[in-house]
C-alpha cells in the first residue's frame, strides 16, 4: 500500500475556440483567471486563450450552478464546450543581477491550529450514505473537497481528508463511499479526480477502520473519476452485508466490474460481468472530459439470497443505451443476466433495494448527470415476478423535461419512498414523496394555476445564508429547493430525518412525517463544518473590520460563464466579506457575479477594495468597487460590459495604493490601466496574461512579470521600464510588503526570490526549489521584515512555510492539514495579527490558523 506520486505533464492552452450558438450566444470570448482548464456544463463556452505550458498543473476548478432549461436543451443540440480557465501563473524571471543566495536556511515545524473560515458548503454535494446498522453514522462525499461524517450531536459535519497534500491532491475527488453493514467502524472511498489527462494516476481505494480517523491505500489498475459526468451516480462502491470481507467497485472508462475477497486489500476484475457501459457523453469532445466511458453506476446486494460464501442476488446498473442496462447474478458473481429492459432510452441513477417489499426502486435519466438529464422516469423492480411497473410521478410526465436521481426509501416504512428531479432547472427542483410504493405521490411543491405557486415547506439557510430566502410565498426568483440532487437519503432509524445533496450544500431536516400529516415541513441548509468552495482570491487589509475578504469560483451569480442575459432565477454571490471567521458570513452584492476571479485593496487607503468578476457574456461590468471595506459596492461602469464587449471579464486586478488606479490582468484584453475611474486603456508594454501587483505604500508604483521579464512603473502606469531576469522562467506570484514602498517577492519555478529596491534586483531566497502562491503579513518584530508564506517546495518538501527572516523556513502543514495541491493554494496574511495566514483550496474553502499571535 503506497501513495502514487504526481508525475509533472504538459497541457497547452488553445488559441480559440468557439463560443456558443443559439438565443445566449455572444461573440468571441476570452477566460482567463487564476484557475484553468474547468470542465463546464454543455452550454457554457469556450473562448480563445494564450498558448501555455504548465510544469505542474493545477488542478481544474469544479462548476455546479443551475441552469435554465432553455439552456439545456440547447445543450443537447450541440457540442459540448468547455472552458479553459488559464492559471496567472505567467512566464517570468527573476532579476539579471541577481545572484543565488549564499547561505543555507534551516527549516523547522511549528504547530498550528487550523479551522476553517466559515462560508457554509458552497460546493456540488454528489453522495449521502448512512451505515444501516449503527444508528447516526453517516457519511458525505464531494467532487473535489473530500469525505465527511456526520456528527450527530449538533448535526455538523467533520472532514475526513483534510490530511491530503501536493503529492495526492487528486484523493479530494471521491467517487464512490461505502459503510460495512457489519462492521461499521469500517469505512470505503474510491477516490481519483479524472480519467482523463488532467489527472495523470491512477485511483486508489482507501480504507478506514476507525470511521475515517486514519486511512490505507490499495491503488488501481485505472483511474477514478470523482469529478467526471455521472459523479452523483451511485454508490459505485457496495460491502457484502452477508461477508464483508467481499467489496464491489463499478468502474469507469470500459474497466468493468471488480471485486475484493480480502476486504479491500487487492481487486481483481470480475471476467463474468457483460457489459462495462458504452455510453459517453460527447464523442467529439477534443479534451477528453466528455469522451469517456461513464461506465457501471451503482451496486445493490439483496441479502435476503445468499450462501455459505456471501450474497448471492446483486444488482448492478450500467450507463448504456439502447440495450439492457441494469444485471443481476444469483450465484455470487459467477454469473450474471440482464433485467428486462425498463427504458431502453434511459440510463439507471440510482437502484434501491427494498427489503420488505421484495423490490428495487431505480431512478432514470437520459444523461449522466450532474448538469444534464432532460426526461426521465422512475421503475419498480417485482423481484419475485421479473416484472417492472412504470411508477413516474404523474405531474413529472405533464412536465417532461427532467430526469430523476435522487432516490430514497423509508426502512421504517415499506413502501414509503422519496425521488428528486434532476435539473428541473424552472422555477425550483421538485422531490416526490409516496406512502404506497410509488402508486400515488405528493410533491414538495406545485403550481396552484400558473402563476401561483403552493410550497409545502419552510426554509432555514442560516448556515449558508447565501443561498436567500425565505421568500415570499410567490417569489420564483431563487431556487429553494436546490438543484442537481442526485443524492437523496431517509435515514434507516429515523423516518423524520432526511438529507440530499444540492450544487451547492446539503439540505434536509428533521420533521419529515409532517409532509404526511400537515404537508408542511422544515428545509434545513445543514452546512456546519462543510466548506466546498474553490477559492481564487484572498486579501487581508491593514484596516477595517474585517481581517479577510475572499471571492470564490462558481456559486452562483448573475448569468453564468457564457451567458448574457439573466436567464437563471438565482443570484448567488461569490465573494465574502468575514466580519466573524466562526460565523456564516455576509456576501458581497449588486453586482453580483457567479465568478469573481480577483479582488485587492488600495495599500493607503484600505477601506478601497476593488473586484473582478468572470462572467465572459453578462450584461454587467465586471469591476466592482467599494469605499467601505467591501461592505457594498457599485459596478464599475469605465469597464465595458462583456457581453457587448467581449473580453473585459476574469483574470486579476491590482489598486494602487492611493486608490486612483486601477491595474486589470484581464482575461480577453491582455492588461489594461484606468486611472480616476476612467476608461480602460490597453497596456501594451506588459504581455497579456501577466502577474500584477501593486505596491501598498507608494501609490504611482505598480509590478508585473511576464516570460523572463519584470516590470515595474513609478507613475502609475503611464510608462514602464522591464529588465531581464534569471533564476525563474515562470513566475506564480508577486507579494508585497503591506508597510514599505518597493520591498516584493517572486514566486515560480526555481524558488522565490526577494527584492528591496522596486525589482532592480533581486536576491534568491535559501533552500526553496519551486514555489506558488506567496503573502506577506504581519512581521516577527515591530517595524521588521513582514513574515512570508509560501504554497512552496522547500528543501525537498512541497507544504505551506514561513519565514521571519528571509533564511530559515518554518513548515506550517502537518500531517493532518495538507491543503490539497499546492499549485491550487491561495494565500492571504493579515498584516495585524503576526503568523497569522488565510489559507485558499480548490474544494475544501478557507483554513486559517487560529492561535497566531
Amino acid at each position: 500500500m503506497h501513495t502514487v506520486e504526481p508525475t509533472s505533464y504538459v497541457l497547452t492552452i488553445l488559441d480559440q475556440l468557439y463560443a456558443p450558438q443559439g438565443p445566449t450566444a455572444s461573440s468571441r470570448t476570452h477566460i482567463t483567471s487564476n484557475v484553468y482548464r474547468v470542465p463546464l456544463p454543455p452550454h457554457r463556452a469556450p473562448a480563445p486563450g494564450h498558448p501555455q505550458v504548465l510544469e505542474h498543473p493545477r488542478p481544474p476548478r469544479r462548476l455546479e450552478l443551475p441552469y435554465s432549461l432553455e439552456l439545456i436543451v440547447k445543450a443537447f443540440e450541440l457540442q459540448f464546450f468547455y472552458a479553459i480557465i488559464e492559471l496567472v501563473s505567467v512566464s517570468s524571471t527573476a532579476s539579471s543581477s541577481s545572484a543565488s543566495a549564499t547561505t543555507t536556511g534551516s527549516v523547522t515545524a511549528e504547530a498550528q491550529t487550523w479551522k476553517s473560515a466559515i462560508i457554509g458548503a458552497g460546493g456540488f454535494v454528489p453522495g449521502i450514505v448512512f451505515n444501516p446498522t449503527q444508528k447516526g453514522l453517516c457519511y458525505l462525499r464531494t467532487d473535489i473537497g473530500g469525505l465527511y461524517r456526520l456528527n450527530t450531536a449538533d448535526d455538523s459535519w467533520i472532514p475526513l481528508t483534510d490530511h491530503v497534500g501536493d503529492a495526492n491532491w487528486h484523493d479530494w475527488g471521491i467517487d464512490a463511499v461505502a459503510t460495512d453493514p457489519v462492521q461499521p467502524n469500517n469505512v470505503y472511498v474510491a477516490v481519483g479526480m479524472y480519467t482523463n489527462s488532467w489527472d495523470p494516476n491512477n485511483g486508489s481505494i482507501l480504507k478506514s477502520t476507525n470511521q475515517g480517523s486514519t486511512w490505507t491505500k490499495v491503488d488501481l489498475p485505472f483511474k477514478v473519476g470523482g469529478n467526471m459526468p455521472g459523479r452523483g451516480m451511485g454508490e459505485r462502491l457496495a460491502i457484502d452485508p452477508n461477508n464483508n470481507s467481499i467489496l464491489y467497485f463499478g468502474a469507469r472508462s470500459g474497466n468493468g466490474l471488480w471485486k475484493s475477497t480480502n476486504a479491500g486489500s487487492s481487486w481483481a476484475k470480475v471476467s463474468a460481468f457483460p457489459d462495462p457501459g458504452t455510453y459517453i457523453p460527447d464523442p467529439s469532445d477534443t479534451y477528453g472530459y466528455n469522451t469517456d466511458i461513464v461506465g457501471l453506476t451503482w451496486i445493490t446486494f439483496d441479502p435476503s439470497l445468499k450462501s455459505s460464501s456471501g450474497t448471492s442476488r446483486i444488482f448492478v446498473g450500467v450507463a448504456s443505451l439502447g440495450k439492457a442496462n441494469i444485471y443481476q447474478t444469483v450465484d455470487g458473481g459467477s454469473s450474471w443476466s440482464p433485467l428486462p429492459i425498463f427504458n431502453s432510452t434511459l440510463i439507471p441513477h440510482k437502484g434501491i433495494l427494498s427489503p420488505a417489499e421484495s423490490s428495487l426502486y431505480v431512478t432514470f435519466a437520459n444523461g449522466a448527470g450532474p448538469y444534464d438529464g432532460t426526461a426521465g422516469r422512475v421503475g419498480k423492480y417485482n423481484i419475485t415476478a421479473g416484472t417492472w411497473k412504470d411508477i413516474t410521478p404523474a405531474q413529472a410526465i405533464t412536465d417532461n423535461f427532467y430526469g430523476f436521481g435522487g432516490l430514497a426509501i423509508d426502512l421504517q416504512k415499506p413502501g414509503t419512498l422519496m425521488v428528486a428531479a434532476l435539473n428541473e432547472w424552472w422555477p425550483d427542483a421538485n422531490i416526490y414523496r409516496s406512502l404506497d410504493g410509488g402508486s400515488t405521490w405528493s410533491p414538495l411543491w406545485e403550481w396552484a394555476g400558473y402563476p401561483t405557486i403552493n410550497r409545502y415547506f419552510g426554509l432555514d439557510n442560516s448556515l449558508a445564508p447565501y443561498l436567500g430566502g425565505p421568500l415570499s410565498n410567490q417569489d420564483v426568483s431563487l431556487k429553494l429547493v436546490g438543484w442537481m440532487i442526485e443524492t437523496l437519503n431517509i435515514d434507516p432509524f429515523d423516518s423524520n430525518h432526511w438529507l440530499y445533496g444540492t450544487g451547492a450544500t446539503v439540505s434536509g431536516g428533521r420533521d419529515l412525517l409532517k409532509w404526511d400529516t400537515s404537508h408542511n415541513v422544515t428545509i434545513k441548509a445543514y452546512a456546519a463544518g462543510l466548506e466546498e468552495t474553490a477559492v481564487l482570491g484572498l486579501i487581508s487589509p491593514k484596516s477595517g473590520t474585517a481581517h479577510l475578504l475572499s471571492v470564490v469560483a462558481d456559486i452562483g451569480g448573475k448569468g453564468t460563464l457564457s451567458e448574457n442575459v439573466d436567464v437563471r432565477p438565482n443570484e448567488l454571490p461569490s465573494g465574502f466579506l468575514h466580519t466573524s471567521l466562526s460565523t456564516p458570513t455576509k456576501a458581497f452584492a449588486t453586482p453580483t457575479y457567479g465568478t469573481t476571479s480577483g479582488i485587492d485593496y488600495a495599500g493607503n487607503k484600505p477601506s478601497q477594495i476593488v473586484r473582478v468578476g468572470n462572467i465572459p457574456a453578462d450584461t454587467n461590468p465586471q469591476v466592482a468597487l467599494s469605499n467601505d471595506y467591501g461592505a457594498t459596492w457599485s459596478a464599475n461602469y469605465a469597464a465595458p460590459a462583456p457581453s457587448a464587449n467581449a473580453g473585459y471579464n476574469g483574470g486579476t486586478i491590482a489598486y494602487s495604493a492611493d486608490g486612483d488606479t486601477l491595474l486589470w490582468s484581464s482575461s480577453g484584453k491582455g492588461v489594461l490601466l484606468s486611472k480616476y475611474q476612467g476608461s480602460f486603456t490597453a497596456v501594451a508594454a506588459i504581455p497579456s496574461g501577466a502577474a500584477i501587483a501593486s505596491d501598498k505604500v507608494n501609490g504611482t508604483a505598480l509590478y508585473a512579470a511576464s516570460g523572463n521579464t519584470f516590470y515595474s512603473s513609478g507613475d502609475t502606469g503611464s510608462t514602464w521600464k522591464s529588465a531581464a531576469v534569471s533564476g525563474l522562467t515562470t513566475v506564480t506570484a508577486i507579494a508585497v510588503n503591506p508597510f514599505k514602498a518597493g520591498e516584493l517577492w517572486l514566486s515560480g519555478d526555481g524558488g522565490i526570490l526577494h527584492s528591496t529596491n522596486y525589482g532592480a534586483t533581486f536576491t534568491a531566497l535559501p533552500s526553496s526549489t519551486r514555489g506558488w502562491n506567496i503573502a506577506t503579513g504581519a512581521p516577527k518584530t515591530t517595524g521588521g521584515t513582514p513574515a512570508l508564506y509560501a504554497a512552496a517546495t522547500v528543501k525537498g518538501v512541497t507544504g505551506l512555510f514561513r519565514t521571519d527572516d528571509q533564511v530559515n523556513w518554518i513548515q506550517i502543514h502537518d500531517a493532518t492539514h495538507g491543503f490539497g495541491a499546492a499549485s491550487s493554494i491561495v494565500l492571504a496574511a493579515d498584516p495585524r495579527i503576526y503568523k497569522r495566514v488565510y489559507v485558499g483550496t480548490n474544494g475544501r474553502g478557507i483554513f486559517y490558523n487560529s492561535n497566531a499571535a
